[in-house]
């Protein structure tokens, strides 16, 4: 009996997802059948129509019938023990698609390739004329030699002697073998010959013997194909795939990502970049799923990042991707701020700390500020207990008239500082009198306990991190020992959404030389990625840490779709009116509830479009209330909850002149130019956060006068 496979093509850009409800219902009929059928009662079904196509390059290249109008291709060579589903699409496509496919087992990295052959044979030529007048190309300073060494056939050192540029080998990569497209995009990325070697073609395993049975070869490249083909146990796991969305993040990895998460160890702390949707939160699990797996008796590993949201997201996750639950015991998902919580009530003895409320503390600083009748108003006290003091952990006067005021706008002599330390002294001394913490203040007493009392967790893996301020840092790097593997930290500057610049280095967090940037985008498509890239103007943003500057620079993605929408309407009521019919518009084309999420600035206009949502007879639910991963209905909530979750599709509303950028969250150029220029990107980011949450559909919309960040872009 046959055993199923997937391959990575079956899910790539969401096309499974993506497919009608009652298609994929179809499709998982089909696969059942699969199993309980001899090769020749597979021929011999009338209902699966299981046949090649005529004139197929491949003659293991098999269709099946899924209804009328669907087919779905697998490679299932002649007598052997697994089918690898393909693909499914419409009839004509699928016949077409099949026929076009060549397929065989790399002599040199011995794993099963599938490529487009027809394309890339109609392709190359026209490249060649292309790059004839061409200086230099792509792959000018490696020889035939070390790319024949490296599994390239002669078909594909052809494609690749005429790419000139990045561009151009993105136009070949659909076409070519499978590993041999992914050598030469880690050549093109700037890794050597020999790294090549080692992390794509030397890990691989050993040759099987040559006995002359394909079928016994193809079998066992199959199986030495992980990144690309995943082999499925039973109806179970085949059912826990098929009813996932996005299910391919989970069980592939590209090469690029593979290389980060399942690296044997780094000497210390290791730091992973990347736009959004290039898979940092997917390959902080899988080093999680690695780490497990060296971990001694009594060690544990901490998975931690911003939101709750987010720990729920990364909880859930984590339970899919490791097999043994018993692992999972081993492995800590918190915020960081929940972490300091934990640490003060153990130290208070399981007497939970009490919190100052946020909206609470601009009234602290401004009755202090009036009292001691101060030339400083509430905001500028408050930034600057959290962005000098707090951050430089700074505890006397001494310290604070010679501490570095770098990055803030408004300059305060010495002669001054202890009028405003005498301000920082009465608000902590109120905190102490009432027993409250900042949640800030907690994550540095936090430290301070474990600096004393030691670390609490062999491994830190942190999702994230642009957001974390120093003093949360310096509680992370108090919880685990200075030894190799100590930290991991994965993050985007361009989603930096909170005013928290760091230097690591400062803190004992040293990932100089050792870090890695991620650049393609396996979530949205180009054309989201585009048009939401727009929204930073450009604008260069200050890297994760210890200074420079991160760019997009080289940032794309290899999904087509549609350009997104974006509407104005002339009041509130009229823009969630045309919310509601986009999103209908969704649910009646098949998209799952679960899988649309609708973001505005503020928790009341959420409300109202829950409500409005629901009148229309579509299921809905807030985020803040942090739905589980199965619940159905349209997710709802603020621009900031979707920071580091994803979706079908997305509608971003509210984006109107008033309230991106919000007064509230600006600080005036009077107060601190520095920091007005700081805040006026983070509210640039916090709006492109929110569109690149989207994977195909993406609806912008406003009432009244547009953001002037749309106007900017020019897509308003």
């Amino acid at each position: 009996m046959p055993r199923l496979a997937f391959a990575k093509s079956f899910f790539k850009g969401g096309d499974y997802d993506a497919l009608p409800k009652h298609i994929r219902k179809r499709v998982r009929e089909a696969m059942d059948k699969f199993p309980q059928l001899t090769p020749a009662q597979l021929k011999a079904d009338k209902g699966l129509n299981f046949k090649p196509p005529q004139q197929a390059r491949n003659p293991h290249v098999r269709t099946f019938r899924v209804d009328d109008n669907f087919r779905g291709v697998v490679y299932a060579p002649e007598g052997g023990g697994t089918l690898v589903l393909l693909k499914v699409l419409p009839h004509d496509d699928a016949y077409d698609w099949a026929r076009k496919l060549d397929a065989a087992a790399n002599p040199v990295t011995r794993g099963l390739e599938i490529w487009d052959a027809d394309a890339l044979e109609r392709v190359t030529p026209a490249m060649e004329r292309q790059a004839a007048g061409a200086a230099e190309r792509l792959f000018d300073d490696v020889s035939d030699g070390d790319l024949r060494t490296l599994g390239l056939d002669e078909k594909s050192l052809r494609a690749a002697r005429s790419i000139v540029d990045e561009a151009q080998l993105e136009v070949f990569v659909p076409y070519l073998p499978e590993d041999q497209a992914e050598v030469l995009q880690f050549l093109a990325q700037g890794f050597s010959v020999e790294e090549v070697w080692r992390d794509l073609v030397a890990h691989r395993a050993a040759a099987p013997a040559d006995t002359g049975d394909e079928t016994a070869a193809i079998e066992a490249a199959i199986r030495n194909t992980p990144t690309r083909i995943a082999l499925v146990s039973g109806a179970e796991e085949l059912a826990d795939i098929l009813e996932r969305p996005f299910a391919e993040w989970r069980i592939f990895l590209h090469p690029s990502q593979r290389r980060v998460a399942y690296k044997p160890s780094y000497p210390g702390s290791y730091q992973v970049t990347g736009g959004p949707g290039t898979g940092k939160s997917v390959v902080a699990m899988h080093r999680v799923k690695h780490l497990l797996t060296h971990l001694r008796p009594g060690e544990r590993i901490l998975l931690t990042t911003f939101t709750n949201a987010l720990v729920s997201a990364l909880r859930a996750g984590l339970a899919e991707l490791v097999e043994d639950p018993e692992q999972l015991e081993w492995v800590d998902v918190t915020t960081v701020n929940m972490q300091a919580n934990r640490v003060l009530t153990e130290s208070a003895g399981g007497s939970a700390p009490q919190y100052l409320r946020d909206a609470d503390v601009p009234a602290r600083w401004q009755a202090i500020a009036e009292r001691l009748e101060l030339p400083w108003n509430a905001q500028f006290l408050d930034q600057e207990y959290r962005h000098v003091v707090l951050a430089q952990r700074i505890d006397d006067l001494e310290s604070y008239i010679a501490a570095s005021r770098h990055g803030r706008g408004t300059p305060v002599p010495p002669s001054q500082r202890p009028l405003l330390w005498q301000a920082i002294s009465e608000f902590t001394a109120e905190l102490d009198a009432e027993g409250v913490h900042t949640h800030l203040r907690a994550c540095d007493t936090a430290a301070r306990i474990l600096e004393e009392q030691g670390p609490r967790f062999r491994h830190i893996v942190v999702d994230e991190a642009q957001d974390l301020h120093p003093a949360q840092w310096r509680l992370l790097r108090a919880a685990a020992p200075v030894k190799p593997d100590d930290l991991f930290i994965a993050g985007d500057p361009h989603q930096r959404i909170y005013d928290a610049k760091v230097s690591l280095k400062s803190l004992g967090i040293n990932v100089v030389g050792r870090t890695a940037r991620l650049k393609r985008n396996y979530r949205s498509t180009q054309e989201i990625l585009v048009w939401s890239r727009a929204l930073l103007d450009s604008r260069p943003v200050e890297g994760l840490a210890d200074g420079g500057v991160d760019e997009l620079t080289g940032f794309r993605s290899s999904l087509q779709g549609e350009v997104p929408a974006a509407a104005g309407a002339a009041d509130q009521d009229e823009e969630i009116t045309m919310v509601v019919r986009r999103v209908r518009a969704w649910v009646d084309a098949g998209i799952d509830t679960a899988d649309i999420a609708v973001a505005v600035r503020f928790n009341s206009a959420a409300k109202k479009v829950k409500e409005a949502l629901e009148a229309d007879g579509i299921a809905a639910v807030r985020l803040s209330s942090d739905p589980g991963a199965d619940t159905a209905g349209v997710r709802v909530g603020s621009w900031y909850a979707l920071k580091g979750l994803e979706f079908r599709c997305v509608a971003v509303a509210g984006v109107c002149e008033w309230a991106l950028p919000f007064a509230k969250a600006v600080t005036p150029k009077e107060v601190d130019s520095i920091q007005h220029a700081t805040d006026m990107m983070s509210e640039r980011c916090l709006l492109f956060v929110a569109c690149t949450r989207a994977r195909d559909s993406l609806h912008v919309s406003w009432y009244g006068e547009p953001s002037e960040f749309l106007t900017e872009a020019g897509v308003a």
